[in-house]
């Protein structure tokens, strides 16, 4: 079995194609989706849907939690609560943006140091 993955890992790498991070984890550990059918496939397509609950999910927390948050009387437990939700919210964001962020295609421009540049008109 692991010879076979290690095949399937020289395959996906000589295709341009890296493994992609996924939206959950197991045991604090990355979970990582390697596959021939690339953004197509039915398990990237599964994250996909997966990363979109877990960014609605976040804004869901950050709306119950401005309520909290703005009642000064709310209690101790209540506070604490949402923050270890908004924690959670986070960690997910911060791993769907990292996983999409290694799946923007790097580019061939020698001037990207620089960032993107807007024409002037683009700022009214």
């Amino acid at each position: 079995m692991g010879d076979r993955r290690r095949r399937q890992d020289l395959a996906d790498a000589a295709a341009a194609l890296p493994p992609r991070l996924l939206p959950w984890a197991r045991d604090g550990k990355s979970c990582y989706l390697s596959t021939d059918g690339g953004p197509n496939s039915v398990l990237s397509r599964l994250a996909d849907e997966m990363e979109a609950v877990q960014l609605g999910m976040g804004v869901n927390v950050l709306e119950s939690a401005d309520r909290v948050l703005s009642d000064p009387k709310s209690p101790h437990s209540e506070v604490r609560y949402t923050a270890l939700r908004l924690s959670e919210c986070l960690r997910d964001a911060l791993r769907v943006a990292e996983s999409r962020g290694d799946r923007i295609p790097e580019s061939d421009d020698e001037d990207h140091e620089n960032g993107p540049t807007l024409p002037a008109e683009a700022f009214g």
